[in-house]
């Protein structure tokens, strides 16, 4: 083996999975693929010898849940970058993940191209997420941060951070012209703003 080469182990309770990783990583020769484990204590067990760069972890493992073995990872190497992967994009496991020390979270299917794509980012830049999660967790934040506006407020935000103008807005919500200004000022107020462009400034800062 190569010493420049990334080590790579995968951890991933479904034996399907064993063939298709190993028929990737033959195409991937900056990466090299150290083992396939179905537990975090197996991995655990053998890390002063195995030593990874990366770990790719399904969520879903046998014994110990895939989320609550990157603490006990981490603990052990806080180097070792931790990709989650899973097909549920629960909000809640995507927070859990990155608060136990994630790197990474994706969502299944994982193609070769995908996949490799992930290992590139997460060696350069030290984190990556799938597009689907990004926009989930800008949609919860986004919700979470204008809690103190109503739901129409929220409605009209959207509109106008989409680049919406007030007619486009009445039109689109079937309001009057002048129900829509009388939101856009509570809006500013809320805000302490004098306009749109200081309010959509204002909402990106948050």
């Amino acid at each position: 083996m190569k010493s420049n080469l990334h080590k790579i182990i995968v951890l991933e309770k479904d034996p399907n999975y064993n063939a298709i990783y190993k028929e990737y990583f033959k195409n991937y020769e900056e990466y090299s693929l150290i083992g396939i484990y179905t537990s975090v204590q197996e991995v655990l067990d053998k890390y002063d010898t195995l030593k990874p760069n990366i770990i790719v972890s399904e969520v879903d493992l046998l014994k110990n849940n895939g989320i609550n073995g990157i603490a006990l990872l981490k603990r052990k190497d806080p180097n070792v970058k931790i990709i989650m992967i899973s097909k549920n994009p629960s909000f809640e496991l995507i927070k859990k993940a990155f608060k136990n020390g994630a790197n990474g979270y994706l969502t299944k299917p994982l193609s070769s191209k995908r996949l490799r794509r992930a290992l590139h980012t997460i060696t350069a830049e030290g984190a990556i997420m799938s597009n689907d999660i990004i926009k989930q967790i800008i949609h919860n934040f986004r919700k979470k941060s204008y809690a103190f506006f109503s739901s129409r407020e929220n409605q009209i935000i959207d509109y106008l951070c989409k680049g919406a103008t007030y007619k486009d807005i009445a039109e689109k919500l079937f309001v009057t012209h002048s129900a829509v200004n009388y939101h856009i000022q509570n809006i500013y107020e809320k805000l302490n703003v004098n306009s749109k462009s200081e309010a959509l400034y204002k909402l990106q800062q948050m």
